[in-house]
C-alpha cells in the first residue's frame, strides 16, 4: 500500500474522451376511439371533454370524425400515459352499458 500515490498519473499517456450519453425521447402512442353504432355521440363527447380535456366544440369534431370515418384520435401520448387512458376510457364505457371501444396504436 506504499507505492499507492493519488495524485500519480497511471493513464500512460492515453487520452480519454467524455462521451455524451445518447438520449432519445420515447416513441409517441395515439389514443384512438372507435366507431361503433350503438353509443350515443353525447357520450362520446362527455369522454373526449372529461378523459382528454377537450373543449366541447373539439369534442364535436373529434366525435363527428369518428362517426364518419370510423376512427378518431383523441390524443397522443407516452406509453404508460397511453395504455392508462385506454383502461380508464374502456372501464367507464363498459360502466355505463356502452360498447365504445378505445384503444391505442405506435406512431
Amino acid at each position: 500500500m506504499a507505492d499507492f500515490e493519488p495524485n500519480k498519473d497511471d493513464d500512460h499517456g492515453v487520452a480519454v474522451q467524455s462521451a455524451k450519453p445518447q438520449l432519445k425521447k420515447p416513441p409517441l402512442y395515439k389514443v384512438i376511439l372507435l366507431n361503433d353504432d350503438f353509443t350515443p355521440m353525447a357520450f362520446v363527447i362527455d369522454i373526449l371533454m372529461h378523459f382528454f380535456s377537450m373543449s366541447e366544440d373539439m369534442a364535436t369534431r373529434v366525435m363527428l370524425q369518428i362517426h364518419t370515418q370510423g376512427i378518431g384520435v383523441c390524443g397522443t401520448y407516452t406509453k404508460g400515459v397511453a395504455e392508462t387512458k385506454v383502461c380508464i376510457v374502456n372501464e367507464y364505457s363498459r360502466e355505463n352499458q356502452h360498447p365504445l371501444l378505445c384503444s391505442m396504436e405506435e406512431m
